[in-house]
């Protein structure tokens, strides 16, 4: 479950810092807003190295699938535009993805 909360948390202050720069570049917004962008990145990286995995590549991956689906809740929520069919089952089939690489059995 932590691991889980930490990948959300990481999703979140990626995005929310992504839009800080593409508000202030593509949307115009002062250029102040980056000043939070780069805060919300950093808490980004320091959420995913939280990340329950003996090698960063797995725990990056895995995290694909969460990036994808909050990305989309993004769009909905924030940009107020609603995720369509294909939005919805190409995050599926990607968190599905994300579960095989986080959980999978490996050799010891």
């Amino acid at each position: 479950m932590r691991t889980f909360a930490y990948y959300v948390g990481a999703a979140v202050a990626e995005i929310g810092g992504c839009f800080a720069f593409w508000a202030w570049l593509r949307l115009g917004w002062n250029k102040m807003w980056i000043l939070p962008g780069i805060a919300a990145l950093i808490i980004f990286a320091l959420l995913l190295t939280r990340i329950d995995t003996i090698v960063a590549g797995r725990a990056y991956a895995a995290y694909g699938g969460v990036y994808i689906v909050a990305s989309l809740l993004w769009l909905w929520v924030i940009e107020d535009t609603q995720p369509d069919r294909w939005d919805i089952v190409g995050a599926s089939v990607c968190l599905v993805g994300a579960a095989i690489i986080l959980m999978g059995p490996r050799a010891a």
